[in-house]
């Protein structure tokens, strides 16, 4: 609780804030926009340094000024014509309690990891039925698929339907666990984190699947497949779940089936940063 409670302590002084109903949107907002930052930054100097495009999981793919505004337009307006009103409505029906005390780091960080775990099995589940129902998939997810290469504001580039259940299911997760609103956060930030790096189109030396032993965390390189051939890694983290339903692929696999790297549709060739 000592470690905690200094950070707690600041945040409490700015209690009206937390407790605002726009501060889900905000900090919702702000983070992803954070997290997409330095991607952004390599996906500018990679077409100009061959040392930063090497890392590049489709070498060939660029991002136009047109696809970033087109992705950012779109994530503003599901945040500000979806989520905010949701967000109000949480916040007229369940007001958010502020506790005095921090909880204890050993807890949050258990907490934080039994929340991933749980969503990336929500997730797992609500992507494989968007993707095995057909009416689902072209009625609901198909948007998300728009591009065949990934980068990080493809991320939220989705309908509104997806960014409210996922939404729902990234923010129930640790209220049924019963978390403290610290760990909240965390996770929040984690996820986001977590869900950027998974589409930001690159594999670098630092990535978190390096952190992870013995393949169980898929990351960039996952997900960049499944965005690719569509029938696989339906995990956002973890490659357990995938594993066990037998749709895990690997980059290995994509070539002995004679995947090619698909470069983006007409969006990408408006002009590279």
């Amino acid at each position: 609780m000592l470690l905690l409670q200094p950070l707690w302590t600041f945040l409490l002084g700015h209690s009206s804030l937390l407790q605002s109903p726009v501060f889900p949107v905000l900090f919702s907002l702000s983070a992803y926009l954070s997290c997409c930052a330095p991607f952004l930054l390599l996906d500018l100097l990679s077409s100009r340094w061959a040392l930063v495009r090497r890392y590049k999981l489709q070498s060939q793919s660029s991002v136009s000024w047109a696809l970033a505004w087109s992705c950012l337009a779109l994530t503003l307006h599901n945040h500000v014509v979806f989520l905010f009103p949701v967000t109000v409505m949480h916040w007229y029906l369940r007001p958010l309690h502020l506790p005095q005390e921090a909880p204890p780091l050993g807890r949050v960080l258990a907490q934080v990891l039994v929340c991933l775990l749980l969503f990336d099995f929500q997730s797992f589940v609500w992507h494989l039925l968007h993707h095995r129902v057909p009416w689902l998939y072209r009625s609901f997810h198909k948007v998300h698929h728009t591009f065949s290469s990934t980068s990080s504001l493809t991320t939220e580039h989705s309908g509104a339907w997806e960014t409210l259940s996922l939404g729902f299911l990234a923010a129930v997760t640790p209220v049924v666990l019963g978390c403290h609103p610290l760990t909240e956060l965390f996770f929040f930030l984690l996820n986001i984190w977590l869900s950027v790096e998974d589409h930001c189109g690159y594999d670098l030396p630092c990535s978190t699947h390096r952190l992870v032993p013995l393949g169980l965390y898929g990351e960039a390189r996952h997900h960049d497949l499944h965005h690719l051939k569509s029938n696989c890694n339906y995990a956002p983290y973890f490659t357990h779940w995938d594993l066990l339903a037998g749709t895990l692929r690997t980059q290995k696999d994509g070539a002995a089936d004679g995947g090619q790297m698909e470069q983006f549709g007409d969006l990408w060739t408006c002009g590279s940063f």
